[in-house]
């Protein structure tokens, strides 16, 4: 399962979760908005932008890095 962290307002994660929903990927969706620990956490592993996403523990990027995976594996 993904899992991808977003915060308001960002048109970057919105575009993420439109792609992951089109292409039927399952994903948990962790807002950095309501959840401090996870803000702490993603600054720790040096990630200072969002969206930032997973594919379990391995970790994809942003957006555009999204899209390339996808594309890759058509």
């Amino acid at each position: 399962m993904y899992t991808i962290y977003t915060q308001s307002p960002c048109s970057f994660c919105l575009m993420a979760k439109d792609l992951l929903q089109k292409n039927r990927i399952e994903f948990m969706e962790i807002s950095l908005d309501y959840d401090e620990s996870a803000r702490k956490l993603l600054k720790e592993m040096g990630y200072n932008t969002v969206p930032q996403i997973f594919d379990e523990e391995q970790h994809i990027g942003g957006y555009n890095d999204l899209k390339l995976k996808l594309t890759e594996n058509i």
